[in-house]
């Protein structure tokens, strides 16, 4: 009995919810077997003359080891048989084994590279978008004269924003197309990330980075959907984890050029003194700089062929897979291997129908007011539609999953630098100098103060020409006929002073440094405008230090886990890494020091990416194409929320107790791990 697929053919089973596309004339399909000219049998190409294909061996069968066409077309078969033997398989099962069947004869090659790189650059820049505000910050609450407040305000609206773009855009691409959302999500993030780096003022700076988190949140659920879709059963799961690996490149990425480029404080210029462009604005800039390739890349990748057919599209799904197999066999050396597919089963939909028929009349705005809100309905019930009787427990699942990891990994991930910062403090404030009753007259301070505390001094004729004051704290005291003059200050007070006939010229001592204190006949002239820059502290090295080794600590963790993502399985992976990275948090109550700290947060970010890993290549696995990016948003958005709720409460914790968070990640590391361990094993699983 003939192979039904030796000729790559598709015919059309039983089914009315679907066309045949490669029907003859007189039917709906279209037939492209004109494209090339048909081959006669004893034809050959110059690549193949002289040789006889029947007349070929293949080493292996010295060996008796089955051709790896052979094991293909014995999987085929048993797909086949299977299929015809189940009466309850349906027809959008049907499709998916077609499809698996077409991309396995795509082969993986050229195309799946480059398409790899895109991608892999986009998902780069939404690991560098994670680090942005945090490298900025101390540079920028000077620039921006940001209080505490604001500065809170800055980090929690970058997972915010990304929450909702995760959630928008992973709906509209299971409707709009892949392709088409993930241009536009990077497009709105690179205009909105070059406007916030010229933003003088709070408002606009967080507004421009609200938006451009809100583009940047749509990669991660269009990426892991997008490429999948051209990647074949085996190649799957590693593949999709060589592609995680980008993240780290983007947070190494990030950690170097703000090491470069923020504590250079010449690289920037100044229009007077309301235009102001210091250096870390250029790290803005130039973090943007992922996106925009990758931006400009997919402008050369087509649309899904899944999505496309998922939506009706049989024309332009059968025109990309017709190049993916000729740039992969092409670039193999066999251009003479012919793409041979002429009938692919697609379902058909009513639902675009539906958008043009409600568009047709109406003026301009009232068409794109019904096609958006139909969209938006479409969108609604595609995400309620993730509750449903066959989906409930698998969503259930993830949303459990995802939740707890993310609540662990980014809890910690602001502990480790915020314990760090509080060593420092705690180191720093040992060394305080104390000055108790001391009486100063007629003395010119040209040194800069810094790490003191003055108790009940006394100040008489002294003069505080440019200098600066770092941690400064005047208590009790009292400056008679004095002089201060061009003063820098950081973390500088006067408590319960007394100051009486002094003055105050070009400072940026200002009231509210002032607690308490009676003033005599005191003035301040020519107050310093805005904030400044602090030159040398402000920027330590080490912010950038332990970003950088926390992201080089994934890279074995990641090769690791995508080597062995097919051999041990997705389940195990995820379940493992939850449970040992729980295990490794209990070394968190021997962090003592900051090398304890760097090395902990190194060890915990090593093991605990191999359940991101396959956190999101099960995902990808568990849904079905018409929802697969729908759900991969809304549970990337519950991660961004668990990131605000595990990064608040962790952080409110430091230099109070090690023990809440320390629990709290365990308990929240063995919950999910514990879960992860229920899930299907989907290695084998062809995607719907």
């Amino acid at each position: 009995m003939a192979d039904p697929y030796q000729n790559n053919i598709y015919h059309q089973g039983g089914g009315d919810g679907y066309g045949t596309y490669g029907e003859g004339g007189g039917h709906d399909g279209y037939g492209y077997q004109a494209d090339y000219p048909p081959q006669e049998e004893d034809a050959a190409s110059d690549a193949t003359e002289g040789h006889d294909e029947e007349d070929q061996m293949y080493e292996g069968e010295y060996q008796g080891i089955p051709h790896p066409d052979d094991v293909k077309a014995a999987q085929r078969a048993a797909r086949t048989k299977s299929q015809t033997a189940g009466s309850a398989a349906s027809d959008l099962a049907e499709l998916s084994e077609q499809y698996e069947d077409i991309m396995e004869d795509c082969g993986h090659g050229r195309f799946q590279w480059t398409l790899f790189m895109v991608l892999g650059l986009a998902l780069m820049a939404d690991g560098v978008e994670c680090f942005v505000v945090a490298f900025v910050l101390p540079s920028a609450e000077k620039d921006l004269c940001l209080s505490n407040a604001e500065k809170g305000m800055l980090g929690l609206v970058v997972f915010l924003s990304m929450m909702v773009g995760a959630f928008l855009w992973g709906g509209l691409a299971d409707k709009v197309g892949r392709r088409h959302c993930l241009i536009v999500a990077l497009a709105i993030n690179c205009v909105f990330a070059f406007l916030s780096s010229f933003a003088q003022g709070y408002g606009f700076f967080l507004f421009f980075r609200l938006l451009s988190g809100i583009g940047i949140g749509g990669t991660v659920p269009i990426v892991y959907s997008y490429f999948s879709e051209f990647l074949q059963m085996d190649k799957r799961g590693e593949h999709l984890s060589w592609l995680c690996m980008f993240w780290m490149i983007g947070g190494i990425y990030a950690s170097f050029t703000a090491w470069g480029i923020i504590p250079r404080y010449g690289w920037g210029f100044s229009m007077g003194t309301e235009f102001q462009f210091h250096s870390w604005r250029v790290f803005v800039l130039v973090a943007a700089l992922p996106a925009i390739a990758s931006l400009v890349g997919l402008t050369f990748m087509p649309e899904s062929p899944r999505f496309l057919l998922e939506n009706a599209k049989h024309d332009e799904a059968w025109m990309i897979l017709k190049q993916v197999h000729d740039t992969n066999w092409r670039a193999k050396g066999q251009p003479e291997k012919v793409f041979t597919v002429t009938h692919i089963k697609a379902p058909k939909t009513a639902e675009d129908e539906f958008i043009e028929i409600q568009a047709a009349t109406g003026t301009a705005v009232q068409r794109w007011a019904v096609r958006s809100l139909t969209l938006s309905k479409l969108v609604l019930r595609n995400v309620a539609s993730l509750l449903s009787a066959e989906l409930r427990f698998a969503t259930l699942f993830m949303a459990i999953i995802w939740f707890c990891m993310a609540f662990s990994y980014y809890g910690l991930s602001v502990w480790f630098p915020d314990m760090i910062k509080h060593l420092q403090y705690e180191e720093y404030a040992s060394k305080v100098k104390v000055f108790h009753r001391e009486r100063v007259q007629n003395f010119h301070f040209n040194f800069s103060l810094e790490n003191q505390i003055h108790k009940e001094g006394e100040y008489i004729r002294d003069k505080f020409i440019k200098i600066e004051m770092k941690s400064v704290k005047f208590e009790d005291s009292l400056f008679e006929d004095c002089h201060f003059e061009d003063i820098k200050s950081t973390d500088t007070v006067f408590e319960n002073c007394t100051i009486r006939s002094t003055l105050f010229y070009n400072t940026d001592l200002w009231e509210e440094k002032f607690i308490d204190c009676k003033m005599e006949n005191t003035t301040f002239e020519h107050n310093k405008h805005g904030c400044h820059l602090d030159t040398v502290e402000e920027n330590d090295v080490l912010i950038y230090l332990v970003s950088f080794l926390g992201s080089l600590a994934v890279l074995p963790g990641n090769i690791i886990s995508a080597l062995f993502m097919e051999k041990i399985g997705r389940v195990k992976i995820i379940g493992g890494s939850m449970l040992i990275s729980a295990g490794c948090t209990f070394f968190l109550f021997l962090s003592f020091s900051q090398s304890a700290i760097i090395a902990l947060q190194c060890l915990f970010c090593g093991v605990s990416v191999a359940a991101w890993n396959g956190i999101e290549v099960v995902t990808v696995e568990l849904y079905p194409a018409s929802k697969r990016a729908t759900a991969f948003g809304v549970l990337n958005a519950l991660c961004k929320l668990a990131a605000v709720l595990g990064s608040s409460i962790f952080a409110s914790f430091v230099g109070i107790t090690k023990a809440i968070p320390i629990l709290l990640s365990f308990c929240a590391l063995v919950c999910g791990g514990l879960v992860a361990l229920k899930l299907p094993d989907t290695r084998e699983k062809i995607l719907q």
